[in-house]
């Protein structure tokens, strides 16, 4: 219990802190452009109203969502061909290098001459941008998996899926979950730069619209919200995380506690 709290301390006491100093910072403030947090704040609830919430914050998640499960799915399954096999790597790996190169938000007009203005544009703007730490982190983790523990599944005959499922996949998962978290605040990002091209509800859209019309504290507000999000996607990572690697935890402890 007492870690719980400590570990809880943590967790709240910088956000805390960090909106103190914005209140103080902030206080009396006659920029129009850096309104007191106070206005901003109470200007919160007349803005994301219920609404507003399903018209503008639901789309951007489902994106988001669909983004990044395509994104999780396709180089989860490249990474593990492109890490199993030396030859391919050395095929794949220079387009790769090249292709990581290219930042996704410049892809943005050219994915929306082939997918049109629609939800697809955005969705293929996110899977484009999250794919790439997933992939990679994958083919290093695939790469590291124990050469030992290999011949030993060979050895009592664990081949074929049964081999990708309980030795590859089990042993590279610390690392492609490394890959998924990196991959998620990338979405993020890219969730809100897809939705500032030619898009008519999404959060991007909406701070942009507020940006527009002068709307400086509903425009905060916006930012707040892709705040809160962000936070709470993480919280839930993290959540997923330790639940599926909970074997790996629990060694790393073990580890830890040994002289």
């Amino acid at each position: 219990m007492r870690s719980f709290l400590l570990r809880l301390f943590f967790v709240v006491a910088l956000p805390a802190l960090l909106v103190a100093l914005w209140w103080l910072a902030s206080d009396g403030s006659t920029n129009v452009y850096w309104p007191p947090l106070r206005t901003i704040l109470r200007t919160f609830p007349d803005v994301w109203t219920s609404e507003r919430l399903r018209s503008d914050l639901v789309p951007s998640v489902l994106r988001l969502l669909a983004g990044y499960a395509a994104a999780a799915v396709v180089g989860v399954a490249l990474g593990t061909v492109i890490g199993s096999y030396r030859r391919v790597r050395a095929v794949c790996e220079p387009v790769l290098e090249f292709l990581r190169a290219v930042p996704p938000p410049v892809l943005v007009p050219v994915i929306m001459l082939f997918a049109g203005i629609g939800d697809t544009m955005k969705i293929a703007v996110i899977a484009s941008g999250c794919v790439w730490p997933i992939l990679l982190n994958t083919v290093e983790g695939v790469r590291a998996v124990d050469a030992v523990m290999a011949q030993t599944a060979r050895s009592y005959g664990i081949t074929g899926v049964a081999r990708l499922r309980s030795v590859v996949l089990r042993a590279a998962s610390p690392q492609i979950f490394a890959g998924l978290r990196q991959a998620l605040s990338i979405g993020i990002i890219l969730m809100v730069i897809s939705e500032m091209f030619a898009a008519s509800n999404g959060l991007g859209f909406t701070v942009v619209q507020f940006q527009r019309s002068f709307a400086i504290p509903d425009m905060w507000t916006g930012i707040l919200v892709l705040g809160l999000l962000g936070f709470l996607l993480s919280v839930v990572f993290q959540l997923v995380e330790r639940r599926v690697l909970g074997w790996y935890h629990g060694l790393r402890a073990v580890s830890r506690r040994s002289p």
